[in-house]
């Protein structure tokens, strides 16, 4: 299974690249809460949080639309399924997966890679399980 993960080890300085590189490459716009990557802050140190591809949001999704790639292992998004109910949103334990309700349907990490690229500390990967 393919996933964007934390490198053991590795420092986040919260500088917000990834988050950028996302909603960016995504929405056409530097927007926090439109980024599938977050900046968390846990037990005094920040990280990027982002989807472990647990599948919650398929389970919730009563559209069909979020269904996993079975080459990758990777849930991904039908937008032309998804009708912006919110209930992906509401059942990611992460919350990670991104819906407001100027979008014309939910997003969420498909483990591309973006962010890993944008981030100059080195911090993320991505890869298979």
């Amino acid at each position: 299974m393919k996933k964007l993960m934390v490198k053991k080890g590795s420092t986040c300085m919260a500088c917000l690249e990834c988050v950028r590189a996302c909603s960016v490459a995504f929405h056409k716009e530097f927007h926090p809460d439109k980024s599938c990557v977050q900046i968390v802050e846990r037990a005094g140190k920040v990280r990027p949080m982002t989807c472990v591809q647990c599948g919650k949001c398929a389970k919730a999704c009563e559209q069909g639309a979020i269904t996993q790639n079975p080459k990758t292992g990777v849930y991904m998004i039908n937008k032309k399924l998804c009708i912006g109910c919110g209930k992906c949103k509401a059942a990611c334990p992460f919350g990670v997966l991104v819906y407001e309700p100027e979008m014309p349907a939910a997003a969420k990490c498909i483990a591309c890679g973006i962010c890993v690229k944008a981030c100059p500390m080195d911090v993320l990967e991505v890869v298979e399980n």
